[in-house]
Formats: structure tokens, sequence, C-alpha cells
């Protein structure tokens, strides 16, 4: 039996958009409690060093993950309108091509990324005691890369169709996994190998792996209707226009993540100046803050999901009040939880590092700086949301380029020597309210609207491309079961 059709086109906007937003927050959550857990083990049991090697090669591997990001998220606004335009063939057309597609650059990317992992974190002035370590972390966690990029891939194309709540429940499964096995590999409990580090990217690996498999085997057992079967397996061979429109249309989006990346590097490459006190401090801090920035991360792409969908079906006035609408919660949401970390912020910052660390005043202090610029930049990722769903990608990188790299690390740069490692923490709130300034500027220009993904005759064209569906009803009827409400 298929699942029920969950159509983001129609009803209350605030309404949908909370519940359609909830469960990938709720993932969201699940990922940061995660990583939290995580760097607990390696913080508290492993100490400064490991917890800085980890951070420093985080950083690093997100850089190189950015551009798989970036098609998958093409991918789900292709999937997103054409559904919205009642193409569901077109839209397995998508799932094929990005499947091969994707499989191709992430075994590219693995082999990159193992060959250049101790160079870059070399680069990064990554501190001697922790250098080894981030190396020993980095090799295992790219063997997770090709599980972890399908993944990745899969909850995108759920979301995309208008179902977040089944990749919320394998993301539980997944940090579940994660979680219980991160001790077991580690210290080698029972007949497990002791190895330290490197035991933490290899749970991540295995959690990858089995979350990726059994969530497989889920969609085809559910008749899933985005699922390839018989001859529609031919669809995995690559369809080059597709692979254009993902190029044309991901790359910018991954090159938007990879400004912040670099920028997290460079900022990385500041901050371990002062030493292993300061950079576990920034470590802790970028942990209290992935936990404020997930409202905006899941509205952000809620906000994008629903877009593609209405413009898919030509709606733009529902665009415009999923923008309003989707603004509006940010505000409350990261705004009640910036102001809560203010009030607990050595409670919080405590959580990471061991009692009485010389991190931890610092690690306080930096919070008080830093955190309210997440408000600015949580706007500035819902518009981004709104504008990707229509193709517009290159506007959006230019502002990230201007202020993460033109305006952030330049600041902190030149006001190193005047007011040392406060010059880095005052750069974060400057640079934001410059970008959620052009961003909303941008998004007031309308000029966004006159991006393409898909062709504007898509409604029209829907009878011609629909195709009957391997398992439920088929023709133009069979486009209105997306991949429904899980």
């Amino acid at each position: 039996m298929q699942h029920s059709p969950r159509s983001l086109t129609e009803g209350s906007i605030s309404h949908r958009l909370l519940i359609f937003a909830v469960p990938i927050l709720v993932g969201n959550v699940l990922q940061s409690i995660n990583a939290t857990i995580n760097s607990i083990w390696i913080g508290h049991y492993l100490g400064e060093a490991a917890l800085t090697a980890s951070a420093n090669a985080n950083a690093v591997l997100f850089g190189l993950l950015s551009t798989l990001f970036g098609l998958s998220m093409a991918s789900t606004i292709l999937i997103g309108q054409y559904l919205g335009a009642r193409r569901l063939h077109d839209a397995k057309r998508v799932v094929g091509t990005s499947i091969s597609f994707s499989l191709v650059v992430s075994i590219a990317m693995a082999f990159i990324g193992w060959v250049l992992c101790e160079p870059l974190l070399r680069l990064m002035h990554t501190a001697p005691q922790a250098l080894p370590l981030a190396v020993a972390y980095m090799r295992v966690i790219f063997l997770a890369l090709l599980p972890m990029v399908l993944y990745i891939f899969a909850t995108s194309v759920l979301r995309g169709a208008g179902d977040s709540k089944t990749p919320m429940y394998f993301l539980l499964l997944s940090a579940a996994l994660d979680i219980g096995l991160n001790p077991v590999f580690i210290f080698g409990l029972g007949p497990a190998p002791r190895l330290g580090i490197a035991g933490s990217a290899f749970a991540t690996l295995l959690a990858q792996a089995i979350s990726l498999v059994t969530l497989l085997v889920y969609l085809y057992r559910k008749k899933n209707p985005l699922c390839l079967h018989g001859a529609e397996l031919k669809l995995l061979k690559v369809d080059w226009s597709i692979v254009r429109t993902l190029v044309v249309k991901g790359v910018p989006m991954a090159l938007q993540m990879i400004v912040v990346s670099i920028s997290l590097i460079l900022m990385y490459a500041l901050v371990n100046r002062f030493g292993i006190d300061t950079a576990a401090a920034f470590s802790a801090g970028l942990q209290v803050w992935s936990y404020v920035q997930m409202p905006s991360f899941a509205i952000g792409m809620a906000v994008s999901s629903m877009a593609a969908q209405n413009i898919g079906a030509q709606k733009w006035d529902r665009v415009a009040s999923t923008a309003r609408v989707g603004v509006v919660y940010q505000l409350v949401l990261t705004g009640s939880l910036v102001l809560l970390i203010q009030l607990l912020s050595t409670h919080a910052l405590g959580v990471f590092l061991p009692p009485n660390s010389a991190a931890l005043a610092i690690a306080a202090h930096l919070n008080v700086i830093v955190s309210w610029s997440f408000v600015f930049f949580g706007i500035t990722l819902v518009l981004f949301g709104v504008v990707r769903a229509n193709g517009a990608v290159m506007v959006p990188l230019a502002i990230l380029t201007i202020t993460l790299l033109g305006i952030r690390f330049p600041l902190a740069y030149a006001l190193l020597d005047r007011l040392q490692a406060d010059s880095i923490w005052w750069s974060f709130p400057v640079s934001s309210a410059v970008a959620v300034v052009l961003a909303v500027l941008y998004y007031k220009s309308h000029g966004w609207r006159e991006a393409r993904m898909i062709s504007p005759g898509a409604t029209a064209a829907a009878g011609a491309h629909a195709a009957p569906a391997t398992h439920g009803k088929a023709g133009a009827a069979s486009t209105e079961t997306s991949l429904g409400a899980g």
C-alpha cells in the first residue's frame, strides 16, 4: 500500500509549514544530540586535543560534502516542482540520474578527502598535538562518505516530495546507533577493538550504513511512488540534461556551503593562533550554536520544499506567504534559543569542556558576542530557501561570499592585533547583519522570480509526461501520490 498524498500546495500555510518543519527540526536535534554526545565522549575522556581534532576534521569534511549537498538540494527542488506540476515520471527521472551521478561524485570526493586531509589540516594551523588525532578521525570518516551521501540524498528526496516524517524516523535510528556504538569502539568494549578517536568515526560509518539499508528496504516495502521498479531501473542511466540542471543549479548551492566551510576554516586558522584553550572554547561554542541554528535550517528546508511545490503549481501568492510565515517562525524560535543560552551560557558550554577548564571562561565570553548573529543569519537562510526553490542561486552565493569571505574574515584579521581574539568574535554579528540586509533587498526586488528550474508550461505538459505508476493508480492521478506523509 502506498503512502497517502501529502501536497504542500493547499491548506493553511502556517499550519502546513509548522507541521512540515517540526519533523525536520526534530531530525536536526537528533543529529546534533548525536554530535554532542560524541563530542562529550571525545572531549571529556580523550581531552581538549581530541575535541579540537574532531572539530577541525569536521570543518574539512563539511567542505567536501558540500558539493553533494548542493546536488541533493537541486534534486529536491526539481522533484518538488515536478510533483507540484503533476509530473511524476519526470520526478522519477531526476531520482534515477541523481543516484548514479552522486555515486560517482561521492567516490571521487572520498578519494580526494583521503589524500588531502592532512595537508588541509596543516593549512588550518591545527595544533601539533591535535593533528595526528584529526588525521586518524578523518581517514575513517571518509570511508563513511558513500553511505552518508546516499542517505542524505534519500532523505532530501523524501522532503522534496512532501514527506518530512520518514527522514525523522530514520535519523532517530542513525543517531541511536551512532550514540550506542561510540563508546564501544572508542574504548574497545567487548570484542570490539579499542580505536580511540577513530572509533567515533567508525561508529558513524556503521550507523550510516545500517540506516541507509533499512530506509531503502522500508521504502520499497511501502511501495513508495518514487521508488524505481522493473523497466524503470533504466532511469538509473544518466540523463545529461538533468545532470546539467543539477550542476548549473546545484553547484552554486554547493558553493554557498563551501563558502561557509571556507569561512569556518579561515576562522579556525585565526582561532588556533591563540592556543588550545581558545580553540577548544570555539569548538564548544560551535556545538552550542548548532542547536541555536536548528530552527533556521529546519524552516529554511521547509520553506524551500513548500515553495518548490507551489512554484510548480504556479501559486505565487502561497510562495510569498510561505516566506513571511517562515521569517516570523524563525525570529521567534531562534530568538528564544539565543536568549536561553545567554542565560545558561556557562552550564551549556560546560557540557563540552572538562570541569575547571580555562577554556570555559573564554567560551562564555565569546558566546555573549557571537550568539545573536544567528538571529540575523537565520532570516537570510529562510529567504534563501524561498528564492532557491525557483532556481535563483547565484545572488545568494554572491551575498554569502561578500559577507563571509569579503567582510567576516578580513575584518577579524584586520583587527586581530588591536582586539586579539575579540576581533574574531565581533566579525560574526557584523557580517551577519550585512547578509540579512542584502538578502531582504534581493527578495524584495522580485528578480529571483525570473529564474527557472523547469519549464513554465509544466502543468499543461503533465499529461504528456506522466507515466503509469508501477504500483497504484495510473495516469495523471498517479502524480498526485507524492512520497506522502510517512
